[in-house]
C-alpha cells in the first residue's frame, strides 16, 4: 500500500492579508501601464503591468478554495487565447492603473483604469474575495458589466444575479459591527459576552473582518473556550492583541510570518515597525503557489494510487482465473491412462471404444491448451509487475523533496499518460502512442565526480529510453536486485569510469527503488550491450546475462540529491 501524502491546508486570504497586499502593491503599481492578460486556468487571471520600476505581474483568482490577490514572478506564457483574457486585453489596452481601492472591512478591490492619472475612470476591474462567492468583473465607465469570471444566474442567487450588460451592484452589506479602536475594554468585552458561545464564534458573529485564521491569531489557546469561562487576565490579553491588530491595520504596519505548518500572519510581529517587507505580496504569491502545487501533487498521487489499485485487482483476478484453468489441465495424463485402459481390454465394446475416443479428445484438448494458458499467465504476471513498478515510481515522486513541485507534478502526469497507454485496450491507445512518439523522454541526469553523465529513468518509458534506445557500447546499467525500481545508466562510453562514479550510480539505483528504506541494497551492474528486451513485455522490461553485484547506500544518494551544488536536472 502506498503512503498517502497529507494535503496541506490552504489559508484563505482574509481582510487583514488583503490590506497588507494592497499596502505592498500600491507603491509598485500606482500608476502603471497595463500590458498583458492571460488565463492559466478556469478561475485565475494573470495581469502584467509596466511601471517605472519594471514589470509587475499580479494573479487574481476567484477559485472557491483559494481566492486571492498576490504578486507572482513572470509566469510562463499561456492562456492569452481565452475569451475572458482577450476581453481584458482589448478593454484595458493603452490604459493606466491609477487607483487600487478597497474600503472598510469589505474584501472587494477595485482596479481603476484611465488614460492617465487625473483623468476620468474608463474601466474598473472588481475582484471580490468572498469564498465560494468570489468573482472578477470588468466594468465600463458607467459601471456596467462588460465581462466576468463567473456568471451568476437568477436561480443561483435571487439577491444578486450577475450577467454581462447588467449594472454592477456591490455585495450585500457585511453583518456585524466594524471594529473600532476607540471602543473601550468594558464595552468590547460586553459585546463578546452576550451569548455563552465559543470565543471563535463570538468574534466572527460580533465584528466584521474576522476570518477563522484571524480569530485563531487573536484568541490563541482560548479559541474554542466559551466566553463565560474566561477570567480577567485572559480578557486583558485578548484586548491587548485586539488593540495591536487594529493599530497595525490602521497604520499599515505589516510583516509576513510563516509558521512551520504553512499557516501565516501579516500582523503581530514585534519587528513590524523596524523591518518592513516590501515584497510581501510576492512572498504570499510564492506561498500560495507552493501550497496549490502540493495539493495538486497529493491529488494526482491519490488518483494514480486508485487507478493502480483498480488495475491490480483486475489483473490479479485474471491471473488467478488463468492459474485455475492451468491447474485443471494437470488431469490430461490421467485421462490418457483411462483411455488406454479401455482399449487394452480383451474385447472392448463399441461403447467402451467411444468412451476411450472421448477421453483421448479431452486429454488432447487439455494438452493443447497448456501453452496458451501459460502464455496468458505470463502476460498477466508481467502486467502485475508493471503495476508494482509504477507504484514505486509514484512513491519516488512523493518522497522527492529535493525536487521542486512543478517537476514532480509533470513527472506524475507523464506516468499517468503512460499507464493509460499501457493498460488501456489497444483500440484506445493509437493517438496516445503517436503523441508520445513525438515527445522525447526527459530522464533525470546528473554529473558524477569523474564528470560522467548518469541517467535515471523515472517511469517505464524513460527506463526503456536510457537502457535500450540511447545506451551506447561501453555504458553500464544498474538496477536494484530482484526489486522494482528505476534503471540507472552510467555513460561510461564517454570516458573511463572511476570507482567514485560507479559508487554514485550504485547508490542512485538503490535509492530509486522500493528497497530505499534499507541501509544497504544489492544492485546489479551489467554492460548495456548485454541487455535484451523481453518480447511482448512492457517498455523498460529487460533481461540480462551474468551481472556483477554491488552494494548501494540509499541514504548517501539522498544526501547527494539534496546537495545544492549537485543541481540535478531533467532532460
Amino acid at each position: 500500500m502506498l503512503q498517502v501524502i497529507a494535503s496541506p491546508s490552504l489559508q484563505p486570504m482574509d481582510l487583514t492579508t488583503l490590506r497588507a497586499v494592497l499596502w505592498d502593491l500600491r507603491p509598485k503599481l500606482v500608476p502603471s501601464r497595463f500590458e498583458k492578460a492571460q488565463q492559466p486556468d478556469q478561475a485565475t487571471i494573470q495581469l502584467g503591468f509596466r511601471s517605472l520600476k519594471g514589470m509587475v505581474w499580479l494573479e487574481l483568482s476567484w477559485q472557491a478554495e483559494a481566492p486571492r490577490l498576490v504578486e507572482v514572478k513572470a509566469p510562463p506564457r499561456g492562456g492569452s487565447g481565452s475569451t475572458f483574457a482577450q476581453q481584458l486585453q482589448h478593454s484595458l489596452r493603452q490604459l493606466a492603473l491609477v487607483d487600487l481601492h478597497q474600503s472598510g472591512f469589505e474584501r472587494v478591490v477595485e482596479f481603476r483604469f484611465a488614460l492617465r492619472p487625473g483623468e476620468a475612470i474608463q474601466r474598473v476591474l472588481v475582484l471580490e474575495l468572498m469564498g465560494r462567492h468570489s468573482n472578477l468583473l470588468l466594468l465600463d465607465e458607467q459601471r456596467r458589466i462588460i465581462a466576468l469570471g463567473r456568471q451568476v444566474r437568477e436561480h443561483q442567487s435571487r439577491i444578486r444575479p450577475l450577467s454581462t450588460g447588467d449594472a454592477y451592484t456591490p455585495p450585500p452589506t457585511l453583518q456585524g459591527l466594524a471594529p473600532d479602536r476607540t471602543e473601550g475594554f468594558e464595552r468590547w468585552q460586553q459585546r463578546l459576552s452576550l451569548v455563552p458561545i465559543p470565543l471563535r464564534k463570538a468574534f466572527q458573529q460580533t465584528y466584521q473582518g474576522i476570518s477563522p485564521a484571524l480569530a485563531a491569531q487573536l484568541a490563541g489557546d482560548d479559541l474554542n473556550s466559551p466566553v463565560d469561562s474566561l477570567d480577567a487576565r485572559q480578557w486583558k490579553d485578548l484586548y491587548e492583541r485586539w488593540s495591536l491588530w487594529l493599530d497595525q491595520l490602521d497604520s499599515e504596519q505589516f510583516t509576513l510570518v510563516v509558521e512551520n505548518d504553512g499557516r501565516y500572519r501579516v500582523w503581530g510581529s514585534p519587528s513590524a515597525e523596524v523591518d518592513p517587507q516590501p515584497s510581501l505580496a510576492l512572498q504570499l504569491g510564492t506561498l500560495h503557489q507552493q501550497c496549490l502545487e502540493q495539493r495538486a501533487l497529493a491529488r494526482i498521487s491519490h488518483e494514480l494510487r486508485q487507478c493502480l489499485e483498480r488495475w491490480r485487482s483486475k489483473e490479479q483476478a485474471a491471473h488467478d482465473d488463468q492459474r485455475h484453468r492451468l491447474d485443471a489441465t494437470e488431469g490430461h495424463a490421467a485421462l490418457q491412462r483411462q483411455a488406454d485402459a479401455l482399449l487394452c481390454l480383451g474385447n472392448p465394446s463399441r461403447d467402451q471404444i467411444d468412451e476411450a475416443q472421448s477421453l483421448y479428445r479431452r486429454a488432447k484438448k487439455l494438452r493443447r491448451s497448456r501453452p496458451i494458458l501459460e502464455q496468458r499467465l505470463e502476460h498477466h504476471q508481467q502486467r502485475l509487475e508493471l503495476i508494482t513498478a509504477s507504484e514505486t515510481f509514484v512513491e519516488d515522486q512523493q518522497s522527492a523533496t529535493w525536487q521542486d513541485c512543478e517537476a514532480r507534478l509533470s513527472a506524475l502526469k507523464d506516468l499517468r499518460d503512460e499507464l493509460e497507454e499501457l493498460l488501456q485496450p489497444k483500440e484506445r491507445r493509437r493517438d496516445a502512442r503517436q503523441q508520445r512518439r513525438r515527445d522525447q523522454p526527459t530522464p533525470l541526469e546528473m554529473i558524477t565526480p569523474g564528470q560522467l553523465t548518469v541517467q535515471v529513468g523515472r517511469n517505464h518509458r524513460q527506463n526503456d529510453w536510457i537502457s535500450l534506445r540511447q545506451a551506447r557500447s561501453g555504458d553500464l546499467w544498474f538496477h536494484a536486485q530482484e526489486c522494482p525500481g528505476s534503471h540507472v545508466v552510467l555513460k561510461s562510453s564517454n570516458g573511463l569510469a572511476e570507482e567514485s562514479d560507479l559508487a554514485m550510480a550504485t547508490d542512485l539505483a538503490a535509492y530509486f527503488s522500493r528497497a530505499r528504506g534499507n541501509s544497504r541494497v544489492a544492485v546489479v551492474m551489467v554492460p548495456t550491450d548485454q541487455l535484451q528486451r523481453i518480447p511482448g513485455a512492457g517498455p523498460g522490461t529487460v533481461r540480462h546475462g551474468q551481472a556483477e553485484i554491488r552494494w548501494g547506500d540509499p541514504q548517501r544518494a539522498e544526501q547527494q540529491l539534496l546537495a545544492p551544488s549537485l543541481n540535478p536536472q531533467t532532460g
